[in-house]
């Protein structure tokens, strides 16, 4: 007889509606693959992106690519996982909506004890995103000035904190006086309500006139000119995800127009392509976070059947800090 779990799929693209909670056949993992039983499943940007269709997937098909739970079984080929181990993942095939998730094991790391599974699943996509952006797209180093966009969603917070623990003098961009305050609490060195203040402008005066090496943007369209104006000449502009649209119909004359600008849009399956390095960036932001110098701030919690008003909170700007689907 099949074990059947629950899941959340989806049988066409569209608004939260289109997402189902649904019976599924619990699979078997093969040779070089883990069955993790999920505790706590994490929401992104980029789960918005797969259901409406902006990043397009082999429908049908489930969502979510960060969770953390408990090991059920291996593949005969998996040698440094094992059953009834806590661990985490943040990349994977789609399907993290679910009471279960069968992955390729080099995709996921064991949890320390020390970190709940409601935080590991709150900071292996967000926590991997930053240190990718901040240790290798662009190494950061002490007494630099950066931009930061969305300084206090998920990824944003992570990035204040790690930001400061590195010794950079991170400029946040706010949407409200409270988001701000939250920015600024977890590391952020100023900020900027990009609703009521120029943020070209502000950037000017708070770097008295040198601007900065390099923008971090996840917002997309809304902002992309208004980042490359932030830009030092031969600055690098770090295109890393689209909330508000993605950038289309990019004028590489503005690159030189602007200061022979760099542009980049990096996703993390690039940075982590194998097991140590996915482990090597994952050892790093454990470190951080088990020293106390990064805080993982769940800001907001939902029953995984409950996932489409959490959708909702996530595209109209409701949320900040990470959000949490719990599993019942």
């Amino acid at each position: 007889m099949t074990t059947m779990i629950k899941a959340i799929r989806l049988a066409q693209n569209g608004g939260p509606e289109v997402m189902q909670w649904v019976d599924i056949p619990l699979v078997e993992p093969k040779a070089n693959e883990v069955l993790v039983r999920n505790k706590a499943v994490g929401l992104n940007f980029i789960d918005i992106y797969f259901r409406d269709g902006l990043y397009p997937g082999e429908l049908p098909h489930g969502l979510g690519f960060e969770g953390a739970g408990i090991v059920e079984a291996i593949g005969a080929e998996v040698t440094h996982l094992r059953v009834g181990d806590r661990v985490a993942y943040g990349q994977g095939p789609l399907g993290a909506y679910a009471q279960a998730h069968c992955l390729p094991a080099d995709r996921v790391v064991r949890l320390p004890d020390s970190i709940s599974f409601e935080e590991g699943a709150a900071m292996m996509l967000k926590g991997l995103t930053v240190q990718y952006l901040f240790r290798q797209t662009y190494r950061l180093e002490p007494g630099q000035t950066i931009l930061f966009h969305a300084a206090a969603g998920g990824v944003g917070l992570i990035a204040c904190q790690w930001a400061r623990a590195l010794g950079v003098k991170m400029i946040g961009t706010t949407s409200s006086a409270e988001k701000a305050e939250l920015a600024l609490s977890h590391g952020a060195w100023q900020t900027i309500n990009y609703k009521t203040e120029d943020v070209v402008q502000r950037v000017r005066e708070l770097t008295e006139g040198e601007m900065v090496p390099v923008v971090y943007d996840g917002v997309g369209a809304a902002t992309w000119e208004r980042s490359l104006d932030c830009l030092q000449p031969r600055g690098l502009m770090v295109s890393y995800g689209n909330a508000s649209g993605p950038v289309t119909g990019v004028n590489l004359g503005l690159l030189a127009q602007k200061g022979s600008l760099y542009v980049t849009r990096p996703m993390i399956a690039s940075y982590v392509p194998t097991q140590d390095s996915m482990q090597a960036a994952a050892t790093e932001l454990f470190d951080l976070v088990t020293a106390g110098q990064i805080n993982i701030s769940i800001g907001q919690r939902f029953s995984l059947q409950d996932v489409a008003q959490a959708h909702h909170a996530l595209a109209s700007g409701k949320t900040t800090g990470a959000t949490v689907l719990t599993i019942d």
